[in-house]
């Protein structure tokens, strides 16, 4: 037997009960078993029959008070999705199989097969415990492959030999190394060795399954393990060759750079501890991607980098276009940092004043409190004077942000005077002095020259338009409350 905690749930005992009706042996196997020996959260539950898993769902939904399945007949599937207490639990049914692969595709040959070859087709012995829900062992552990020892040990290892368990799915040299960056485990000397003779193999798989890999490594706890494995194993060159790049280091008259990627993996660390946002993350990966490109040899400064914020930002929608990432809101925000990184710490080098931080906010946004966890997980100076001083600079430059944004209301800024108003004051057809007439406005605000208030902003348009010659059609002014 095993922990109660696995006997909390009565659905459990509701497939043990469908199971002997039907006369079908079946097992919880795979990932909640793994979860549930480590003590981890989880409520996707796959349960593994030697029979029919279709009839074997329906029949447990019936005993669920009729609890909603879904049937993938061609897979020889279903899924049910029932409620214990306040917990929803999803549990998908498989018929036990044993399978075959092509060399050219990750998709199996499949036909029913035994227990014993459902757990010899799993990815790693960790992944290859199951649990009886039969009623003369019910919660006894299966573990032909040790896999128990490897859990105490963390250690990620594969059922059968790894260069035939990678080159079947290539999939799983990922999954091995996301393991190992969510879990804190190591891949055993002899399964990583087999990840990077068969790194080639991964080219049969769509670039959407990878990248589901990479979100999940992208939220471990310290993702830069999983970069790093990537990186050794020669799997980060097949996927995220612009990474790569940033690696090594250059001397020239005595005078080096760093190796961008070690520092990349720390910003990366940093950005983790004080946040979960994957996309924020993200922008950590790619904050220095451009740094190869426009690396250039000064006699008078040395190396540099001019533009590599810019440049990073240009770079990004075709490789969030290659990684089949969202072009949408996500790749807005995640070029948005990259383009800004540089800013708060030209501030922090510098007097911070109120048009600076005023510029900041209006080009960040709400996105501003992100860019300066990214702008501090980018100090990883080893000089610890120097580190210390760059964040108690950012702190006055929070500091400053917070009081200008109360004073002034710059985050997402909406022009008090708006063109509409602009077009009616001076009878104006939708054109380029308008626009210029806007911009004014946009500029004096940023700069402090006046208010963020309506009757300061229309009296400055109206300076503006006796400028310009125009005549004043319809006054707004003292029109609005402010």
């Amino acid at each position: 037997m095993v922990q109660n905690d696995f006997l909390q749930y009565r659905v459990f005992q509701r497939i043990a009960e469908a199971s002997a009706a039907l006369h079908q042996e079946s097992y919880v196997i795979g990932g909640y078993v793994r979860d549930l020996l480590l003590q981890r959260p989880s409520n996707d539950i796959d349960v593994v029959t030697v029979g029919s898993g279709i009839d074997l769902a329906r029949r447990v939904a019936e005993n669920s008070g009729g609890a909603k399945i879904t049937v993938y007949k061609s897979f020889g599937t279903a899924m049910i999705k029932v409620k214990e207490g306040s917990e929803w639990l999803e549990l998908e049914f498989v018929g036990a199989r044993k399978e075959s692969y092509r060399t050219d595709s990750r998709n199996p040959v499949v036909e029913a097969g035994t227990l014993e070859d459902d757990l010899n087709r799993r990815d790693f012995t960790i992944n290859a415990l199951a649990l009886s829900l039969n009623a003369a062992s019910y919660g006894q552990l299966l573990d032909p492959f040790n896999g128990l020892s490897d859990l105490k040990n963390k250690l990620i290892r594969t059922p059968q030999d790894p260069d035939i368990t990678y080159s079947d799915d290539p999939l799983r040299m990922i999954r091995a190394i996301r393991f190992a960056s969510q879990l804190g485990f190591s891949i055993v000397t002899e399964s990583f060795a087999a990840i990077s003779r068969n790194v080639d193999r991964i080219h049969i798989l769509s670039q959407e399954r990878i990248t589901d890999e990479l979100m999940k490594i992208i939220r471990s706890p310290r993702p830069s393990v999983g970069f790093q494995l990537l990186m050794d194993s020669g799997l980060l060159q097949q996927i995220l060759p612009e990474m790569v790049a940033l690696s090594g280091t250059e001397t020239k008259k005595g005078r080096s750079h760093k190796d961008n990627f070690s520092h990349t993996l720390e910003v990366l660390d940093n950005v983790a501890a004080a946040s979960d946002n994957p996309w924020l993350r993200w922008a950590a990966v790619f904050h220095d991607i451009a740094k190869p490109v426009t690396k250039r040899w000064d006699e008078n400064i040395g190396w540099t980098f001019h533009n590599h914020d810019y440049q990073g930002g240009q770079m990004l929608p075709s490789i969030f276009k290659r990684l089949r990432m969202p072009l949408g809101d996500e790749l807005n925000y995640v070029k948005k940092l990259v383009l800004l990184h540089l800013r708060p710490q030209v501030l922090a080098e510098s007097i911070v004043t109120d048009s600076a931080v005023r510029r900041l906010l209006f080009d960040a946004g709400n996105d501003v409190d992100d860019l300066m966890i990214l702008c501090e997980a980018d100090i990883t100076s080893k000089n610890e004077k120097k580190k210390q001083r760059f964040l108690q600079n950012f702190a006055l430059v929070r500091q400053k942000i917070v009081d200008v944004e109360a004073n002034d209301r710059i985050r997402n800024w909406q022009p008090p005077v708006d063109g509409t108003i602009i077009m009616e004051t001076f009878d104006l057809a939708p054109s380029v002095t308008v626009g210029v007439l806007k911009l004014a406005i946009r500029e004096a605000i940023l700069d402090g020259v006046i208010p963020n208030e309506f009757n300061a902003a229309y009296g400055f348009l109206l300076k503006k338009g006796e400028e310009l010659n125009l005549p004043v059609v319809k006054n707004f002014l003292n029109a609005f409350d402010v």
